[in-house]
């Protein structure tokens, strides 16, 4: 087993076919289907089950794809702090939801410390990658929320990941509409109101949608819904489609204004609890204890 053939398998699961992972791992699919082949026969297991329509995952797959990522995560921070002199550089690591004021306070950390030399890394991901990733030490610190729907999910998971929680605010639910949409000007208004806008949602893994998603009313039948995984994107679809999103109303700031959107408080309240993650019992660096501190002015948790 070796760690290119554990690149493999994670790389083949993102990808759902062969042909497409072996176009990005730039091999050969013969060459990536015997090098899998070679690693079941090894392991004993089906990792993936295959049919006319692609891979996908077999039980033991799934189970195996988890081990594969936190070896793959460990042995990647290794590369990262010991070979080609990368010791020398300072490291610090943030896993987020779509946040801004998340990434207002890994800038604000930046620019107190100004080391010399060093590798960050921020992440803007899905939920569950937020919390594998500090799980696993790929990032040191986490951003995520949740709502009353999905938070016994939640808890369940940091749970078994050993991951703590810090909650920064309670939020009450608001829509971000373009400053030029029609209802722009309001104060409150109701999702009854905005049937006929497409909603913008930020994209979960398939399995995790509703449990895991990071907007308030994940169990709400929304008729028109535009998935996307990009903040610059989901704002692009809100002020070319007349679309909207929902967030929490404090990242907008004072005005309720953030590059061209506008917060209008939701009538259906759901609140969100946003907070911050660590992995139980770490002993947290500058730049984290840092972080911490700047999210909690920024959130209003002084």
């Amino acid at each position: 087993m070796t760690i290119n053939q554990l690149r493999y398998v994670i790389a083949i699961a993102k990808a759902s076919s062969m042909s497409e992972a072996s176009s990005k791992l730039y091999i050969s699919q013969p060459a990536l289907s015997a090098s899998i082949a070679e690693l079941e026969e090894e392991v004993g297991i089906s990792i993936f089950e295959r049919n006319n329509r692609g891979v996908k995952l077999t039980d033991d797959g799934a189970e195996f794809l988890v081990y594969a990522k936190q070896v793959v995560g460990q042995y990647s921070l290794m590369e990262d702090r010991y070979l080609a002199k990368e010791h020398l550089y300072d490291h610090f690591s943030v896993s987020t939801q779509h946040f801004d004021f998340a990434v207002q306070a890994f800038t604000d950390t930046v620019k107190h410390f100004g080391p010399d030399a060093y590798r960050f890394s921020i992440r803007e991901t899905m939920t569950h990658e937020v919390l594998e990733h500090v799980r696993d030490r790929v990032s040191e610190i986490g951003i995520v929320s949740y709502s009353k729907d999905n938070r016994a999910v939640l808890v369940k998971l940091l749970r078994e990941y050993k991951l703590d929680f810090q909650p920064l605010r309670v939020c009450d639910a608001y829509v971000y509409v373009w400053d030029n949409h029609e209802f722009a000007g309001r104060k409150e208004i109701s999702l009854e109101e905005l049937q006929d806008y497409p909603f913008i949602s930020f994209e979960q893994n398939n399995e995790s949608d509703f449990y895991l998603s990071e907007e308030a009313l994940g169990n709400y039948s929304f008729s028109k819904m535009i998935k996307s995984s990009d903040r610059a994107t989901s704002m692009e679809l809100i002020a070319q489609l007349n679309g909207y999103s929902i967030g929490s109303g404090m990242l907008a700031g004072e005005d309720k204004k953030l590059k061209g959107l506008v917060a209008i408080r939701l009538k259906e309240e759901d609140p969100l609890t946003i907070g911050y993650l660590t992995r139980t019992g770490s002993e947290l660096s500058e730049y984290a204890k840092y972080y911490i501190e700047t999210l909690n002015q920024l959130s209003g948790n002084k």
